[in-house]
């Protein structure tokens, strides 16, 4: 007898419709499945034997062929189970059919003893599911909640085998799962990291004021202990709380790379990212035998921390000027091709010089030329003119380590941001970008027009400095945040020169 259930599989950070096919036919006993399954899913037959047995049902000892179609979309993981388990069910006879299939998506892992665990992935396998005209999904207990988030869909979150079968032949009712998105955008400013923590520093509190306003990647050259970490912890704070298409967007990454905790349903504040500097090309931008996102995508619409950053191996950085380019980035592999969104702030901290203390008025660096240049080098041209901001940040005196006055806090701070960020909203609305950072050419031509004595300025410091084509653009980029964080309509003298002083770098490759 044949039997049909749907199911989905993950393809990127979306998902499609997968039609389980289960016959059972007179024969040997036999359990083999089709339609290009990894070494997982092959295993669910051991999985679904068990379970079903274990739950008081009868196992065939029958041929059972189980096709995944479409075949030529390779199906990953143990999410397939349930459905798997329930086609055979239901040729068996065991299940009635008192729900129709044709609008019924099931997806779960069986444990052994008949419990269904939790999936990675509820929230697309949720949204591709609405998108299909499916009216019902069944999924884990612990993940309907996620799943949820999506409406227009009934969400059953399930414990059991004996359950589902007791709720699909009509014995059993169970409520649909239903949340309020709005409860989860609450502040909760007690446990966040405040910018007033941090003693002195105001010009480089200034710094990460302009790059927040503006979405702009920064990277803090400064001796150790001069608080970079901390500051650069303390960037999420101000920055804008996010909308709820950036949390539902962010939310599916995290949930398809499996990193989503069971507590956290929605992600509803910044993301804030610190790989250590020994990973590797494919554990920053992603990859695998089928690519799952990397640290770039994971930090999506949040923070993307590089501690040290010159101690990153160099083709490791270099990965990273593509999705700094395009906030996206494509991982192709023999399986597959897949895009992920990469849309996030970069932050770098590095010393001067290996020993750290290049510059410094009380310390002697005991480092080479050589060595500096070595150590410098890591760091290309290329990856440099897409770090809008370079900010030095000299070792802490006494007096600021020991005064007792705060500084503003990051309510405040943000209080400013948000009110460049909503004059840039205005400003880029019904277009594809979203803050100054993401201009154009021919953004930045209409946007970001300077008087004669600007241009002057900009002629002198590209002589002067040596300045490339992308870094005289990512000057006038945050000389349009800085005129937005002073509410001014065009750019003034005084913005670009405080735009020119944030390229630290080039000033000293002079």
């Amino acid at each position: 007898m044949l039997a049909k259930t749907l199911s989905s599989a993950l393809i990127g950070i979306d998902a499609c419709l997968i039609e389980v096919e289960v016959d059972i036919a007179n024969g040997l006993p036999n359990f083999s499945t089709v339609g290009l399954p990894d070494n997982a899913v092959k295993e669910s037959r051991d999985r679904v034997r068990a379970a079903i047995k274990n739950s008081g049902y009868k196992f065939p000892a029958k041929r059972i062929t189980v096709n995944l179609a479409p075949a030529d979309i390779k199906k990953e993981g143990s999410g397939f189970d349930l459905p798997v388990a329930i086609g055979i069910l239901v040729a068996e006879g065991i299940i009635k059919k008192a729900y129709s299939f044709k609008d019924l998506l099931m997806v779960g892992e069986l444990s052994l003893d008949g419990r269904i665990k939790p999936i990675r992935g509820a929230l697309p396998i949720a949204v591709s599911a609405r998108k299909a005209g499916i009216a019902c999904i069944i999924l884990p207990k612990e993940n309907e909640k996620e799943a949820a988030l999506v409406e227009g869909i009934d969400v059953l979150g399930v414990k059991n085998l004996p359950q589902l079968v007791g709720f699909l032949n009509g014995d059993l009712t169970i409520s649909p799962c239903a949340v309020d998105k709005l409860d989860y955008f609450k502040n909760d400013d007690e446990n966040t990291l405040d910018l007033n923590e941090v003693k002195g520093q105001e010009h480089v509190k200034r710094a990460i004021e302009v790059a927040a306003a503006g979405g702009h990647n920064i990277l803090m050259i400064g001796p150790p202990g001069s608080g970079k970490t901390m500051l650069a912890r303390r960037l999420s704070s101000i920055l804008p709380e996010m909308s709820l298409d950036e949390a539902v967007e962010t939310t599916k990454v995290h949930s398809v790379a499996g990193t989503l905790r069971r507590k956290d349903v929605l992600l509803t504040t910044r993301v804030f990212r610190s790989p250590h500097h020994t990973i590797s090309d494919a554990g920053l931008i992603g990859g695998g035998q089928v690519p799952k996102p990397g640290e770039v995508s994971l930090a999506h619409n949040g923070v993307l921390f590089l501690d040290e950053m010159s101690e990153f191996k160099k083709n490791v950085l270099e990965v990273l000027r593509q999705p700094l380019e395009d906030g996206v980035v494509t991982i192709s592999r023999a399986a597959a091709s897949l895009t992920y969104p990469s849309r996030f702030m970069l932050v770098g901290a590095m010393n001067p010089c290996p020993c750290g203390f290049l510059g410094d008025p009380k310390k002697d660096c005991n480092c080479t030329p050589l060595q500096v240049q070595r150590y410098r080098s890591k760091l290309s041209g290329p990856l440099l003119d897409r770090i809008d901001i370079h900010c030095d940040v000299p070792a802490m005196r006494f007096r600021e380590l020991s005064s007792d006055s705060n500084g503003e806090s990051s309510r405040d701070v943000r209080e400013r941001v948000c009110r460049a960020r909503k004059v840039q909203g205005e400003r880029f609305h019904g277009k594809k970008i979203h803050s100054n950072s993401q201009m154009t050419g021919r953004h930045i031509k209409k946007y970001c027009s300077v008087d004669e004595e600007g241009k002057r300025l900009l002629e002198t410091a590209i002589d002067r400095f040596g300045l490339s084509a992308r870094a005289y653009t990512r000057v006038l980029k945050v000389a349009r945040t800085i005129a937005d964080l002073d509410g001014e309509e065009s750019i003034r003298t005084h913005h670009l020169s405080e735009a020119i002083q944030y390229r630290t770098l080039d000033r000293r490759m002079d």
